[in-house]
Order: C-alpha cells, then structure tokens, then sequence
C-alpha cells in the first residue's frame, strides 16, 4: 500500500479503467516499432536525406525521454486523469498529422508533438494504476497487464504496419490512434479517477527553469547514446554526454534548493526505490541491445524481410506475457526481489542462446530472445510495483515517470553498447575481399548493412564471410550482457530479497533515509 491512504479491493470500476488504461498503453508499444517497418515506403513517398531520417526515427524517442519527469510531476500537481484526457487527444491528432505528413520538416515537427503527447500518457496510466489498485497483490497484477500491453503493442508493431501500410498506405498505422482516443476520452470520466494532491496548493507553480533543466540533461545524453551507437565514441558524443552531466548536476542542486521542486530526489534515498530502479536500468539495457542484434540478425544473416522478421519476434512476446502475468501471482508466496532475481538468471539461458548464433539454428535463437523476453516481463512488472509502491502516493506520477525514464535509458544504452561492441567486433575481424574499390570496400568493411546493400556486387561467399563475422560479434556482445545480466541477478537477490511477498503486509513508503532493515 502506498503510504497515505487505506488499503481497499478493487471493484469493477477499477478493472474496467485499466482496460480502458491498456490500449493508450499498447498504443504507444505499438508505435514505437511500427515506424521500422513503414521507413521504406515513407522513403519514397518523401524522399528525406540521411539526415532527415535520423530525425524522423529521433524525435518521438528524444521528446519522451526529456519530458518524462515533467509530465510526471505536472500529473501529480494538476490532476492525472487530465492529463491523460489532454495527451490522448494531442496524440491522436499528431498522429494524423504523421499520416498525411506532406514533407519531410512536417513529419518531423509532427513526430515531435508526437513524443510530447506520449510523454504524457506513458506515467499518467502508471500513476493512475497506483492509484486506483491501493491492495497489493492487485497493484501488481493491474502493473503486470500495464507491461503486458506495452510488450504486445511493440510486438504488433511490425506485423500491423506491414499489413496496413500493404492494404492502404504507411500513414495508415498511425491513425489506429484516432478510435483509441476517442474510446479513452469517452471512457475516462467514468471509469477513472481524479486524485487531487494532498499536500500543497491544487495548482502549484511549475518551475520552468527545472524543467529546462531536465530536458538539457536527458537530451544530450540521449544523444550521445544514439550517435555512439552509430559512430562510435568520439568528440561529438563525448561532448553531448558532458553536456547532459553538467545539466544534470545543476537540476540535481536546484530540486535541492526548491521547496516545491520538480523531482523530489529524496526518493532516492530510500534503499528499495534505488535498488529496483538499478536493476530495470541494467536489465533494460540487456533487452534493448538483445532486441537490436536479434532484428538484424533475423532480416540480414536470416534474409527474412521485415513483415517476416516481426512475425518471427511475436512468439517471444508471449513470453512477457507469461512474465508479467505471472509474477505478480508468484510473488503472493514468494518474495518479489526473489522472483525477479531468479527469473534474471532465468533469462540467462536466452544470452547463452544468443551467444551461439550462427551455429544454433534460427529457432534457436528466437527461443533465447524469449527467456530475455520472459525477464523483461518480469522485472517491468515487479520492478515498476516496487519503485511506485515505495514512494509516497501523492509522488506517484514522478516515480512512474522515473520508471519510465530508466526504462528508455537503458534500452537507448543497450543498443548503443552492444550494437557498438558488435560492430567494433566487425570492423576489426573483417577481411576485405581483392578487388574492390575504396568506396565499395570501405561500406563493405563498416557493417553488415553496409555489405548487405552491396549483394549485387560483391559474391556470395564474401557475403557469407560478413554474416559470419557479424555472429561473432553477436556472440561476443550477448555473451558479455549475460555477463551483465548475471551480476544484476546476485545484486536484485542481495538488495531486494528481504521484500515479503505480496500482500504479506501493506507496503509502506519509504521515509527520506531509512533505518536498516525497516524498508518493510
């Protein structure tokens, strides 16, 4: 239980809003992978440069992550379900917008007001979930569906949008969003409620300059991220990531300062809150560069085309399903941070999987993409009721926004450091075959895409030998993130086994600095 209220049963009511909460929540899943598959299409309709491109893909992306911590607090201070009902519908129209993009700088602009909305819909739904299941077992449960429809949107992602960009055109995905709206809008007045804050006036000022702040130190880092991922480390990278640190240091002291600030960073104090962000942080970033070489790895050593290749990643969906499901109901007898720590190691069956592309069959390989799938599952459900439940209720929103942020971060970074180490791997095992001009053998030298792009020009076996090299590099990285992986699983069982399972006894929040042994 959060900490200032009663504990009480959820009724139908409350069912019904987190069904009426799962599709705004699919909705964003959804779109986060659609794009993958429309790009080709969308590239003849426009035509953009290299460039444009990056910033088509970015935007939604860079825009959420910035605002995450804002929108949070804004729903705390201004009301939760008003946000949701403002970014829902500032969703669907920038989705219309995205559809009937007639040039590149409108789609990009409208890709932004995109990720502005998702923003705010991403910790409404979360925080209105903890508001409205206060027992428990039951929050756990309405996390695990909450986590479940986020995984099935990025999971229909691919299948959708290459059905529908097929029938009609690539806008086409993007308008799905316009009926979930309209049903979200209809349905919110009834089904979910408006908390007010309990502390403080109702319509507090919001420090703008904290916001700024906030936005100056997610961005760069984002960035740097995002570009080392494609470049490697160098100048520019280095210099967005320091960028984004002293941004962060100045938001940091100045939540200090603040007697109504932004992000109360005392929650970090608390030793459970810091513990189960850790552990999303290090397992998200297991995901995000497993999801990321298994992509590749399905369309360009398998040959499989997109709408394939999304087809093939659908059954390890099921298996957060299973997860997030499912263990919110283990952890009624079995202490959470047990059950998270145990499904980690779990999951490093999947990297032993993943370590053996290229000799294991393609099967094999989408099998071990599901254990990583099934520890996604897992720690998005437990490790989100954790972070949400040891924070004080009226603080919900900037939890579920921290949740959220760590959660982009560390799929951001997962596929910056085991796509770069790939890569890396790549770059340095590659022989180039004779024969082959600068410019060829340099495109041919840099990445599998790269040699991919060259099929008519190069021979097969050249081909087969950049495949080749790129399992390896695959390999090395997915052997190293379950090395990664291992070490959070020891670490979640160490800081987290003493959590009783759920339900045992109401979860309190966490005071500022907690006594040992007294987080429950």
């Amino acid at each position: 239980m959060n900490g200032d209220g009663e504990s009480r049963r959820a009724g139908w009511r409350e069912w019904g809003g987190l069904a009426l909460l799962a599709l705004p929540t699919m909705l964003l899943g959804l779109d986060v992978t659609a794009l993958y598959l429309v790009v080709p299409s969308l590239a003849v309709d426009l035509d953009p440069s290299a460039t444009e491109m990056l910033w088509i893909m970015d935007a939604y992306g860079f825009l959420i992550a910035g605002l995450l911590i804002t929108m949070g607090t804004l729903g705390d201070r201004f009301g939760r379900r008003r946000l949701l009902m403002i970014g829902v519908a500032l969703f669907a129209v920038a989705s219309v917008a995205v559809a009937f993009a007639p040039t590149v700088l409108w789609l990009i602009a409208a890709r932004a007001l995109l990720g502005v909305a998702g923003a705010t819909l991403m910790p409404s739904t979360l925080s209105l979930i903890s508001t409205m299941f206060t027992d428990p077992r039951q929050r756990a449960s309405a996390i695990g569906v909450w986590a479940t429809s986020f995984g099935l949107g990025m999971a229909a992602g691919p299948i959708v949008g290459g059905v529908l960009t097929a029938a009609l055109w690539w806008g086409a995905v993007f308008l799905i969003a316009v009926p979930v709206a309209l049903l979200v809008l209809a349905g919110a007045p009834t089904l979910l409620p408006e908390r007010r804050p309990t502390i403080g006036p109702p319509t507090g000022r919001l420090d703008l300059l904290s916001a700024g702040l906030s936005l100056a130190a997610m961005l760069p880092v984002i960035y740097a991220i995002k570009h080392a991922a494609a470049h490697g480390i160098d100048l520019p990278s280095v210099a967005a990531a320091l960028v984004g640190g002293v941004a962060a240091v100045a938001f940091v002291r100045r939540q200090l300062y603040l007697t109504e600030p932004l992000l109360d960073v005392k929650l970090f104090t608390g030793p459970t809150f810091s513990a189960a962000l850790s552990v999303l942080l290090v397992g998200l970033v297991g995901f995000g560069g497993a999801m990321f070489l298994v992509t590749q790895y399905l369309q360009l050593v398998a040959g499989f085309s997109p709408t394939t290749a999304g087809l093939w990643m659908g059954p390890p969906a099921l298996a957060m399903l299973v997860g997030a499901i499912g263990a919110p109901l283990l952890a009624r007898r079995i202490s959470p941070g047990v059950v998270m720590a145990a499904t980690l190691a779990l999951s490093l069956v999947g990297y032993a999987l993943l370590s053996l592309a290229g000799t294991a069959s393609n099967g094999a390989v989408v099998a071990g993409f599901a254990f990583v799938y099934l520890g996604l599952g897992v720690i998005a459900a437990l490790g989100t009721d954790i972070v949400v439940g040891a924070a004080p209720r009226d603080k919900a929103g900037s939890a579920a926004a921290l949740s959220e942020t760590v959660q982009e971060l560390g799929i951001a970074t997962g596929v910056a450091l085991l796509g770069s180490f790939t890569t890396a791997v790549y770059r340095s095992s590659i022989e180039v075959p004779t024969g082959l001009s600068a410019s060829v053998a340099a495109t041919y030298s840099d990445s599998l895409a790269g040699a991919s792009s060259l099929a008519s020009r190069i021979s097969g076996d050249a081909l087969e030998h950049a495949r080749t090299v790129f399992n390896i590099g695959l390999n090395t990285a997915s052997a190293a993130a379950g090395a990664a992986i291992a070490i959070a699983s020891l670490a979640c069982f160490v800081t987290l086994r003493h959590l009783r399972p759920l339900g045992a006894v109401d979860r309190q929040a966490e005071p500022a600095v907690s006594p040992p042994g007294s987080e429950r």
